[in-house]
């Protein structure tokens, strides 16, 4: 992994995701490796993702600046990066930057696979309006290990969110991307747990095929695991699979009074 210290113009910008007002990607890369990452494409980075994280050490000074004088709106927190990634613990530049968006409340919104954001509880807990989601998009730990090797185990994300939600913080879970390779069951049984858990609501979103995101896949299975290698070389773009897949986590989900929704 190659870490670069790098200074930037912005700490907050406008962002056009839904719910969200301003965005704040601490760092530019992430160590979590995850195969099926969007945000090389967004980004238009030619980088090897993975390989490689940017530091960006002025954030919080510029943030500092920020809150003083922009209008009050939610902040996504890493919205094409992990503010929870592993290079976190030693730089703490996403908990610097915490501090300067509660000392005017800002309403906050984290999505991470880092269990690692349970460090900075006792910050989250002090702002009026605070979100913490994780991604969780299978249960089984050898999937994890090939298509997000980095992350936090799926466990430790599961209790994380419970945790989160025993402290009173707003939670969600996002079930995606769902993968061709990963069974209905294994899913209906993923939502079940996340139920358990005290979420507020989900998310579930299919596997989108941008530009290089086949080509990491099978780069990563390749010598490793022949027969996932088979399946993504072949048609995993089956939107009725997708669908089906969706529908019956939703089901799930509502079966326990968890409010969802698809986001395909």
């Amino acid at each position: 992994m190659k870490t670069t210290e790098i200074t930037c113009k912005y700490g907050i910008s406008p962002s056009r995701l839904p719910g969200y007002d301003y965005a704040l990607n601490p760092y530019r890369g992430c160590g979590h490796g995850c195969t099926y990452c969007y945000a090389p494409d967004v980004l238009r980075e030619k980088r090897e993702w993975g390989t490689f994280v940017d530091v960006k050490r002025n954030v919080p000074t510029i943030l500092a600046r920020e809150v003083k004088r922009k209008k009050k709106g939610v902040v996504g927190i890493g919205t094409v990066t992990d503010a929870y990634q592993p290079i976190e613990k030693k730089c703490q530049v996403t908990r610097f930057s915490l501090e300067q968006l509660l000392k005017e409340d800002f309403p906050i919104c984290i999505q991470t696979k880092s269990d690692l954001v349970l460090r900075d509880l006792g910050l989250i807990t002090r702002f009026s309006d605070s979100e913490v989601g994780f991604t969780v998009a299978f249960l089984d730990e050898g999937t994890r290990k090939l298509f997000e090797p980095n992350a936090s185990p799926i466990e430790r994300r599961l209790s994380a969110l419970r945790t989160l939600s025993d402290e009173g913080v707003k939670t969600w879970a996002f079930i995606g991307p769902i993968l061709p390779h990963v069974s209905i069951d294994e899913l209906l049984e993923l939502a079940g747990r996340i139920s358990d858990t005290g979420v507020d609501h989900v998310l579930v979103d299919k596997l989108n095929l941008k530009r290089s995101t086949r080509k990491n896949i099978l780069k990563r299975l390749d010598g490793k695991s022949p027969e996932l290698h088979s399946i993504y070389s072949g048609n995993i773009s089956d939107k009725e699979h997708y669908r089906e897949a969706a529908l019956a986590i939703i089901e799930e989900l509502e079966s326990h009074g968890i409010r969802s929704e698809q986001a395909f």
